[in-house]
């Protein structure tokens, strides 16, 4: 994914400015809650397109322990160190196969820093296979740091952290809200490749949001010694559910386009050492648009994120604001919207926005980019995104 600045007219830079202050108060802190412990429903089984996880101690589901004893996962191994064991016949592929057991103090800021971003980049050939669908590429649009403390500016935002074959990873996250469980959400909009590997690839391990992170932009230097409070200033909130297309997970791949009109997830979180839920923590969260508006008619949409790859480090929340334009990747997939943005790796699953009524929504997330890091593109959410995040809050939004 992603560099250079255009030139614009005055009138669209204006544009451009105003747009972006309005996303920016939208997504402000509009309240905060530091109680502990709240209770949780009783378990649910999986489904279709979804998964559990968890421990016997933390109230693993039935069929989820069985399909665990199914693949010779022991709970209690996986934490010790199993978890790093990559072997085909257990790494888990299949939707009801996921499995995220709470590993406490296993990232530490030094690991988390340490992340690297998934690198799903694509060629420009690729991109240009359907021009007759496709908008010109855009200029690319300089992304510009976030405002600290983001606690305040950008509260939804924060950093999804993985484990995968290659080590650990990164992607960007955006809290949503949860329809059946209003001012009360646990769950978290990203992109399918930070979960799930795809087509030929499984569930990856040990995935974790932390919302606000580096809350004050702190530099490498500055964050020598860094506390768990000045990197994760709301903890760490692990993964207990998941849920990503059927698409992607048939057919998405780690590196190129294939996939990529799907590449979308939702996740269930829960604070590693319990507390109250994510919304209430962070005191945002956004409603996610799934009217899927044409690009020329979608305004200006603005993505956020936290850009990993050169020439960022991944520490400092960075945002770019573009009229979308339209990407096709092959006939009979759905158009992607696409943007002009210089956001690299690790900025992949953040959030694009746009203005509805005077509201800030959830349109879209950042899946792929090319590999000069021009601009980027998401897919539009449509029927198939909002069946994930239906399923998401109907059957495990209460735990």
């Amino acid at each position: 994914m992603r560099s250079i600045r255009p030139s614009f007219a005055k009138s669209r830079g204006r544009r451009r400015l105003l747009a972006a202050t309005g996303f920016a108060a939208a997504l402000a802190l509009t309240g905060t809650a530091c109680d502990a412990g709240d209770g949780e429903a009783a378990d649910k089984p999986a489904v279709a397109g979804s998964a559990g996880s968890g421990s016997d101690r933390l109230g693993i589901p039935a069929d989820i322990a069985d399909r665990l004893k199914e693949h010779g996962i022991d709970v209690d191994d996986w934490k010790d160190g199993e978890w790093k064991d990559w072997d085909r016949d257990k790494w888990l592929t299949e939707a009801q196969d996921f499995v995220n057991p709470v590993i406490e103090g296993l990232w530490k800021p030094e690991r988390m820093q340490a992340a690297d971003d998934p690198k799903k980049t694509i060629s420009v050939q690729d991109a240009a296979a359907e021009q007759g669908v496709s908008d010109p590429a855009p200029a690319p649009v300089r992304a510009t740091p976030e405002k600290t403390p983001y606690h305040e500016n950008a509260a939804p935002v924060g950093k999804v952290f993985f484990d995968s074959p290659e080590g650990s990873m990164v992607c960007s996250g955006t809290v949503v809200k949860d329809p059946r469980n209003p001012g009360r959400s646990n769950l978290v909009w990203t992109a399918g490749h930070c979960v799930h590997a795809g087509g030929g690839g499984g569930w990856y391990r040990n995935i974790a949001f932390v919302p606000a992170y580096n809350d004050l932009g702190k530099s490498e230097a500055e964050l020598g010694n860094a506390t768990q409070q000045e990197i994760a200033p709301y903890g760490q909130y692990w993964a207990d559910w998941a849920s990503t297309s059927d698409e992607w997970i048939e057919s998405g791949s780690e590196s190129g386009g294939a996939g990529a009109p799907y590449d979308y997830a939702v996740l269930h979180v829960k604070p590693e050492s319990g507390g109250k839920s994510l919304e209430e923590t962070v005191g945002n969260a956004l409603d996610v648009d799934f009217s899927t508006p044409a690009a020329a008619s979608a305004g200006t949409m603005g993505a956020w994120g936290y850009p990993a790859a050169a020439p960022y480090d991944g520490l400092i929340m960075h945002k770019c604001v573009d009229r979308p334009g339209r990407l096709s990747l092959g006939p009979g997939l759905p158009t992607m919207y696409r943007i002009g943005c210089t956001m690299t790796g690790g900025s992949s699953g953040g959030g694009w926005f746009r203005a509805v009524d005077g509201r800030t929504v959830l349109v879209s997330n950042t899946s792929i980019g090319p590999t000069d890091s021009t601009w980027l593109a998401g897919p539009q959410l449509g029927e198939g995104a909002q069946a994930v995040y239906d399923d998401m809050s109907e059957k495990y939004g209460s735990r």
